[in-house]
């Protein structure tokens, strides 16, 4: 690797190979060369001059590039399509002069953005579905595991460590929604010409609407696409681009949340991300295990949620039919939002499949907890001995204070079962009040809504895609 010039760390760091080819310049060429060979083979079929041997001719060099000739063009016309036209034409002597007929630069410029959306699109996919499958078995096998619940990051009523970890699946799934509907709605540009009316192919086809019409959907459906977009300008509208990196920052966004939970149950020393033997959490402080991972998840997800904004803007300050502002941001925002998402779900992957969980030290601060919660039912068993239920509710709430006093301001034990155990009005012994003291009694249905949504929602999400299952995440640092 060069050392004398600036490389993107989602290139270098963070994103895998898979991700980097999609929006490589290979993938791009040879998108341009595909395009062109479905638009001339259309013509064919609608009954223009083109002939099976030209179509030959451009099948044959499909894929050798001739990536010098259209370089050393560029330098020469300043134009990027033209000269990739002109090197094909060299390759395909025979067909240089039904190459890219009737076409603008954006028929292969917009309509390979489309495609490799699409495909970039299909890779996160992949990976959000393997990242959900490893988050359902975590939930599985956690589902009972009782765990101190937090409101406003205070000790509130107990859940279970599988219960939590079916709300990050739950916004996952209504990423998966998005993204879904997201790839199903992907259509191409077509063939419209400069500014979207076809004339040049009106033109061509000698005033034939219907073959333009057939044209537009004979090459979405040779691209793989069920429809082209029915109107456009010269280029398909940039609200695709912005609908797009939304789907991306919703799912950044829930990768996030999960990232900020993982860290500070860390924190907790309840739950910790892998770490691996040879790892060093910090330079200075050889007995530090910090969540370097999630914390990493949750830099790249902060850049793809403000990166959406970059096609927002553009698409609200297109101008008419076209507008060349676009090119340079996109180029930019739309290929690193991608590289990064493809990060974060690696890192997410990485993470939950190797995730570390501490039931003593889960245990032990729930149970320094529980008496508060307890004492509900405390009171209700009090009752039932022949209490007086509004003064043992008078007696519970100044001894939960007497109780919180010590733990806050004395630095002690939480004594509130000893408090209870020794005030008469309860009549109630220290052997008692600790048969209430099981965790399992106060997590409510967590386990059975942890179960229920495993089997009844996820299960059959995964086994619907269960062709992209098995991948295994791959970090570089």
């Amino acid at each position: 690797m060069s050392q004398d010039k600036y490389v993107s760390p989602l290139s270098e760091r963070y994103a895998s190979k898979e991700m980097q080819y999609i929006f490589s310049p290979d993938m791009k060429f040879r998108t341009w060369r595909k395009l062109w060979i479905a638009l001339a083979e259309a013509e064919h079929e609608l009954g223009l001059p083109v002939t099976v041997e030209q179509i030959e001719e451009l099948k044959a060099h499909q894929d050798d590039i001739n990536y010098d000739v259209a370089k050393e063009r560029e330098r020469l016309v300043r134009h990027d399509v033209m000269s990739h036209v002109y090197a094909y034409g060299v390759q395909c002597p025979n067909a240089k002069g039904i190459i890219h007929l009737g076409a603008t630069s954006c028929y292969v410029g917009d309509n390979t953005d489309i495609i490799v959306m699409t495909e970039a699109l299909k890779l996160v996919k992949k990976k959000l579905i393997n990242v959900m499958n490893e988050l359902s078995k975590f939930a599985m096998e956690y589902k009972d595991l009782p765990t101190l619940a937090f409101t406003h990051f205070q000790p509130a009523q107990p859940t279970t460590v599988g219960k939590r970890a079916s709300l990050w699946l739950m916004e996952l799934k209504l990423d998966l929604e998005d993204l879904d509907h997201m790839i199903d709605s992907m259509k191409l540009l077509g063939s419209k010409g400069t500014t979207g009316t076809q004339a040049s192919f009106l033109e061509l086809f000698d005033g034939d609407h219907e073959k333009i019409k057939k044209l537009d959907q004979m090459i979405a459906e040779k691209m793989g696409f069920a429809e082209s977009f029915p109107v456009s300008g010269q280029t398909y509208s940039r609200k695709m681009d912005t609908r797009v990196l939304n789907v991306l920052a919703g799912i950044a966004a829930s990768a996030h949340k999960f990232s900020n939970d993982i860290r500070l149950l860390q924190h907790l020393k309840e739950i910790e991300e892998p770490f691996e033997k040879n790892q060093i959490g910090s330079s200075a402080m050889a007995y530090k295990r910090n969540p370097m991972r999630s914390e990493r998840i949750a830099s790249l997800a902060r850049y793809v949620m403000v990166d959406a904004l970059n096609p927002a803007i553009t698409s609200a300050t297109q101008w008419f039919e076209r507008t060349l502002d676009d090119s340079a941001n996109k180029r930019i925002s739309i290929p690193e939002a991608f590289l990064a998402v493809d990060g974060i779900l690696d890192l997410y992957l990485n993470v939950v499949d190797g995730l570390v969980v501490y039931p003593k030290v889960i245990e032990k601060r729930l149970r320094s907890e529980l008496p508060f919660m307890a004492t509900e039912n405390i009171m209700m068993d009090a009752v039932k001995a022949g209490g007086d239920r509004q003064e043992l509710h008078e007696r519970i709430r100044t001894l939960s204070m007497e109780a919180g006093r010590n733990v806050k301001e004395l630095g002690l034990e939480n004594n509130l079962l000893e408090l209870i155990a020794a005030d008469p009005a309860f009549n109630m012994t220290i052997e008692e009040l600790n048969k209430t003291m099981d965790p399992s009694k106060y997590v409510g249905r967590a386990p059975e809504q942890t179960e229920e949504f495993i089997r009844d929602v996820i299960t059959p999400i995964l086994t619907a895609n269960q062709d992209l299952l098995g991948l295994k995440a791959d970090i570089k640092v």
